[in-house]
């Protein structure tokens, strides 16, 4: 248990750069406190002494304000940053290495007997907000974003966002966000397969973007080759995207 412990506190110390000292974390960080006590309450839950294993994970959750099922299956170093909000079903599994923000839920959509939670590979964030519903796999090293809800499996080393979430892989897509954080804002918040006529026109428009940008840069390069590129070509363009989300807002 203390060698559980010490590496809690060294993974704490490791990825957060708030923590100061090993007394702080061990004292002031409720995310070390909710893993410490669902390995008692799992500890019982496995034993059979079902009714103490759910009375240790309830004061876990009233002390900490996280709440663990006593069957969830939890690895080492795992990092339950802030915490607040978080909700840990039976089924759940989570690997090693796994950070996990404020708010996050990693729930069931069922209401029948066996594996109802998601899995967790090893090396998984789950940004602040997040919501993972269903029983299928978070791939090794992919990553959730802030409060998206997630009801499919992630691929490993992939990063999934938007309500629904979208999974962010191929190179198109990830052009399209590139090209949408240089306009000045994110698409991660719109679903690629959604049938919302305005979410299918942002992409479209988003992918049109890239495109001309792309081909512009092209003809530019070619014309400063031939010392044939105006002067005004080179000027970076005057695009004020601070303003025209005010206007949006």
């Amino acid at each position: 248990m203390f060698a559980h412990l010490r590496e809690d506190i060294r993974t704490i110390l490791e990825r957060d750069p708030a923590a100061r000292s090993r007394w702080e974390v061990l004292t002031c960080y409720p995310g070390l406190h909710a893993l410490v006590l669902h390995r008692w309450s799992n500890r019982c839950w496995r034993r059979g002494h079902l009714w103490a294993a759910r009375w240790i994970s309830q004061w876990g959750r009233f002390l900490t304000g996280i709440e663990i099922h006593p069957g969830a299956t939890i690895g080492r170093r795992v990092f339950i940053d802030h915490g607040m909000g978080v909700v840990i079903g039976e089924t759940a599994e989570i690997g090693d290495d796994c950070t996990i923000y404020q708010g996050v839920t990693l729930g069931g959509t069922s209401i029948n007997g066996g594996k109802r939670h998601p899995t967790l590979e090893s090396g998984v964030v789950i940004g602040a907000g997040a919501k993972v519903l269903g029983p299928f796999t978070v791939g090794k090293g992919a990553r959730i974003g802030s409060n998206a809800v997630v009801v499919k499996e992630v691929p490993p080393g992939a990063t999934a966002v938007g309500i629904p979430a979208r999974i962010i892989l191929d190179q198109n897509a990830q052009q399209r966000e590139e090209q949408a954080a240089r306009l000045g804002f994110s698409a991660y918040a719109v679903t690629q397969n959604a049938d919302d006529p305005l979410a299918i026109a942002l992409h479209g428009l988003i992918d049109h973007a890239a495109s001309q940008s792309e081909k512009i840069e092209i003809i530019i390069a070619a014309l400063d080759r031939l010392g044939a590129c105006p002067e005004q070509l080179k000027k970076p363009d005057d695009f004020d995207a601070r303003r025209l989300n005010q206007l949006v807002d």
